[in-house]
C-alpha cells in the first residue's frame, strides 16, 4: 500500500455532530430566556424586550430548521461547524449589546463557542472564532446600550475598570483557548496513535496467515506434484523404449492427468496469493461498476434480485481498491436486502463534481424515530423485522453495524443521508455521495469502459 492509499487518520472521523451543537445551543436558548424573564418580569429593569427576544427566537428558529433538514447522527464539516459557531457568537453579542456592554455579567459567555471550537475544530477556526470574539468584545466596549438598572439610576463602569475587563476577557479567551485546544489535540494524537498501531498490527496478522497459508500450500502441493513426477517419469521412460511405445489414447490420458494435477498445483497457488491480490489491487483500481459488482455478488448468490444501474458523465470513476468502502457498501446493501419486499435498486450516478450512489429498497421504510438516529451505536430497525418470515429471525441486532459503516465511509469523504421513497413508493433510500475533490477516492479513467446498466438475478 503507497501513501495515498493508507487510511487518513485526521479529522473525518473526528467532526463535531450537529446534534452536540444544537443541543447547546437549546442550553443557551434556556439560559438567555430565563435571564431575560427574571430580569424583566421579577426584578422589573427596563430593558429592550422585543429585541432581546427576536435575537432569542432566532437561534431557536435556527435549531428546528437543523433539526427538521438534517438527522442528528450527522457530522458537520470544519466550515459548517465554525460558521455555527460564528452565528452563536454574534447572537450572543448582540444581546449583551442591547443589555449593557462588558457590564453585563453574562459577558464571559463569550468564551464558550470557543472553547467548542478549541475542543472540535482545527487550530485555523478556531484563531478565526477566537479573533471574532475579540472583535465582538472590543466592539460592545466602545458601543452598547445601558446595563438594565432600576429605574432612576444609571450603572456606568469606570473607564479603567471597564479596560480591566475587556483584557481579563480576552487574556483568558486566549488561555483557555490554547488550553482546551492543547488537551484535545493530545487526545487526537493518541486516537491516531491507536489506530496506527491498529494498522500494523493488522499487517502483522496478514503476514502471519500468508506464512501460514505457504506451509499449508506447500504441503498440499506435495501429492500434484508426486503424481506429475512419477507420470512423467513413466510418460518418458515409455517414450525411450521404442517397443513399448505408448498408443494414442494411453498417452492423452496420461497428459490429462498431468494438466490435471498442474491445475490443482496453480489452484493451491492461487490461495497462497489471494492475500497479496488485495494489496496489488491498490496499484490497478477498480471501476465504479467493478466495485458494485463485487459488492452485490454475495446478496446475488443468495437469491436477492439486485438492480444496479450505472451512469454519468465522462470517464466511469476508478478508485484504489479500499476495504472500507467494500465493507460499507456491502453492509448497506445487506441491510437494503434484508428489508426489502422484492428488489434492491442501486443507483450510481457522476460527474465533474461528485459520485453520487443510492442503495434503495421496496420495503416499509425508515420509521421516524430510528431514521433520526440511525448510524449512531446500537441503534437498529431489525426488531421490527421479527415478524415476517425469513427476515429479521436473529433477534435484532446491536446497530453497529451501520454505525460501522457509516463511519468507514466518512473516512473516505463520503457523505450519507437517509430519506423515504415519496408515496405512491415504498422502501428506503440510502444516499452515499463523495465531493471529487483533492481527498476523494475517485478519479477519472481515461478510455474507461462506457457506462452501462446490468440487472442482476
Amino acid at each position: 500500500m503507497d501513501d495515498t492509499d493508507r487510511p487518513e487518520l485526521g479529522s473525518p472521523h473526528r467532526r463535531l455532530k450537529l446534534d452536540t451543537l444544537v443541543r447547546l445551543r437549546w442550553l443557551a436558548i434556556g439560559g438567555q430566556t430565563a435571564a431575560l424573564v427574571v430580569v424583566h418580569f421579577y426584578l422589573a429593569y427596563p430593558l429592550p424586550l422585543s429585541l432581546c427576544a427576536a435575537l432569542v427566537a432566532a437561534s431557536a428558529w435556527l435549531n428546528i430548521f437543523l433539526k427538521v433538514r438534517s438527522p442528528q447522527s450527522q457530522r458537520l464539516s470544519e466550515r459548517s461547524a465554525a460558521l455555527q459557531l460564528a452565528y452563536d457568537l454574534m447572537q450572543l453579542g448582540g444581546l449583551l449589546y442591547l443589555t449593557g456592554g462588558l457590564g453585563n455579567p453574562f459577558a464571559f459567555l463569550l468564551l464558550a463557542p470557543v472553547m467548542v471550537s478549541a475542543a472540535g475544530l482545527s487550530a485555523r477556526n478556531t484563531i478565526y472564532l477566537g479573533l471574532l470574539a475579540a472583535a465582538i468584545a472590543t466592539l460592545i466596549a466602545a458601543v452598547h446600550l445601558p446595563l438594565p438598572w432600576p429605574e432612576g439610576q444609571t450603572f456606568r463602569l469606570p473607564p479603567v475598570y471597564a479596560i480591566g475587563v475587556w483584557i481579563a476577557l480576552v487574556c483568558s479567551l486566549t488561555f483557555m483557548s490554547i488550553y482546551a485546544f492543547r488537551v484535545a489535540e493530545e487526545a487526537r494524537q493518541l486516537s491516531d496513535a491507536l489506530m496506527a498501531s491498529e494498522l500494523v498490527l493488522a499487517r502483522e496478522q496478514h503476514l502471519h496467515a500468508l506464512d501460514g497459508l505457504a506451509a499449508a500450500a506447500a504441503h498440499e502441493l506435495g501429492t500434484p506434484l508426486a503424481t506429475v513426477y512419477l507420470s512423467a517419469k513413466e510418460l518418458a521412460r515409455d517414450l525411450a523404449n521404442e517397443r513399448d511405445f505408448p498408443s494414442p489414447e494411453m498417452l492423452r490420458e496420461e497428459m490429462a492427468l498431468i494438466l490435471s494435477q498442474a491445475e490443482r498445483c496453480r489452484e493451491i497457488l492461487s490461495k497462497l496469493s489471494s492475500l497479496s491480490d488485495d494489496r496489488d489491487q491498490h496499484f490497478r483500481g477498480e471501476k465504479l461498476s467493478h466495485v458494485l459488482d463485487q459488492v452485490a455478488e454475495p446478496a446475488r448468490a443468495a437469491g436477492a434480485r439486485i438492480r444496479i444501474d450505472v451512469q454519468g458523465e465522462g470517464g466511469e470513476p476508478v478508485a484504489h481498491r479500499n476495504p472500507a468502502i467494500h465493507y460499507g457498501l456491502g453492509n448497506l446493501l445487506e441491510n437494503a436486502v434484508d428489508f426489502a419486499d422484492s428488489t434492491v435498486t442501486v443507483t450510481a450516478r457522476w460527474s465533474d463534481s461528485q459520485v453520487l450512489l443510492e442503495i434503495a429498497d421496496d420495503g416499509h421504510g425508515f420509521t421516524p424515530d430510528v431514521m433520526s438516529r440511525l448510524g449512531e451505536p446500537y441503534v437498529t430497525a431489525r426488531g421490527a423485522r421479527d415478524g415476517r418470515p425469513g427476515q429479521g429471525q436473529t433477534g435484532g441486532g446491536l446497530g453497529l453495524g451501520f454505525f460501522i459503516a457509516k463511519t468507514l465511509l466518512e473516512r473516505t469523504g463520503a457523505e450519507l443521508r437517509l430519506r423515504n421513497r415519496p408515496p405512491p413508493e415504498h422502501g428506503a433510500v440510502v444516499r452515499i455521495a463523495w465531493p471529487r475533490d483533492g481527498r476523494s477516492p475517485w478519479r477519472a479513467e481515461a478510455g474507461a469502459e462506457p457506462a452501462r446498466q446490468a440487472d442482476l438475478p
